[in-house]
């Protein structure tokens, strides 16, 4: 008789709950409000929730764009017991961040805790020196000032987000919501993540980066396009050749290739290999189903060669992944 499956380990919290949220003059009002849906508002429902407050980098109310003033409770003396520091923007690419700001980030650093950056405050985690030799991005606008300014920093232009363990960097602007949900995935496991994530209706995970977003919408169900989309969904499994597809839409394949990237931003095969992972990681998450089964039911057609796209794309064996992000891990 098999062994029967083992029962899955609850996740604990982590170790250090409090999340600082550094509040400036100049405050950029979108990221900021990221920060605090998804880590200031109370949710009873889940155990063990983060800690939230403000910490000011500057004296008095402080101004956010839309209008807004700011007050915080403490100052930067109060970031000695944070286990997560938000820095949700900043107010200019130009803009020199204090000293007393970059030495409290370093100094937090070094007692352990996590330094986030949310779009532009890159440029703050930059300026204390820990990006340096490190991973990093930022919205794409900002990229060549960073890299100007801070060439010793590996930028990664086109990704949503960069984990460097304890230095996390986000993209531009809505980019915070999606290291924000990779952050909670770290701290409390897939099926929080997706909680907090339906709770502010947005995706639990994207795939792609920064050069996905095209000018073009996506294609209705109604149309030709739109129905091969919504069946290559479904049949995943399958080997999709482009000749295949094109006799579906009834296209030629160069006509396909063409309106397959003005509606998607990419060619057919690129979107099948993050649709694939995609669903790869949805199997690995919430099943004990081998990598070599995941592999066939995800269209990969062998172990190896899922195991290579995650490498390439997530920067992880799918066995780690599951390790680190599997239900109850």
């Amino acid at each position: 008789m098999k062994n029967p499956p083992k029962r899955p380990r609850a996740r604990s919290a982590p170790a250090n709950r409090d999340v600082a949220v550094l509040v400036y003059d100049g405050l950029c009002t979108f990221e900021f409000g990221i920060a605090v849906e998804m880590f200031g508002l109370p949710r009873p429902e889940l155990q063990d929730w983060y800690r939230f407050g403000l910490y000011a980098v500057d004296s008095g109310p402080m101004r956010a764009a839309g209008g807004m003033r700011v007050l915080a409770d403490t100052g930067l003396e109060g970031l000695e017991g944070a286990g997560t520091i938000i820095v949700p923007g900043w107010r200019g690419v130009d803009a020199t961040p204090p000293p007393a700001l970059i030495e409290a980030l370093r100094q937090a650093h070094s007692r352990g805790a996590r330094l986030l950056s949310f779009c532009s405050g890159v440029f703050v985690l930059a300026a204390t020196g820990l990006l340096d030799g490190r991973r990093a991005t930022t919205h794409w606008r900002y990229v060549e000032a960073l890299a100007e300014r801070y060439p010793r920093i590996r930028i990664e232009p086109d990704v949503l987000y960069v984990d460097e363990g304890s230095l996390l960097t986000s993209a531009g602007s809505a980019a915070a919501l999606d290291l924000s949900l990779h952050l909670i995935r770290r701290d409390y496991g897939p099926a929080v993540a997706n909680t907090v994530a339906r709770r502010a209706v947005v995706p639990a995970h994207r795939d792609g980066g920064q050069a996905q977003f095209i000018q073009s919408p996506l294609p209705s169900h109604g149309d030709g396009l739109g129905k091969l989309i919504e069946w290559m969904r479904q049949h995943l499994d399958r080997p999709l050749p482009l000749s295949e597809l094109a006799e579906r839409a009834r296209m030629s394949e160069r006509t396909l290739l063409r309106r397959f990237e003005e509606a998607t931003g990419c060619s057919p095969k690129q979107w099948l290999t993050r649709e694939r992972l995609g669903r790869a990681r949805e199997l690995l998450e919430g099943s004990d189903i081998a990598v070599e089964r995941v592999a066939d039911l995800c269209g990969f057609g062998s172990a190896d060669t899922l195991r290579h796209h995650f490498r390439h794309h997530l920067k992880l064996s799918p066995a780690r992944y599951r390790e680190r992000f599997a239900h109850g891990s």
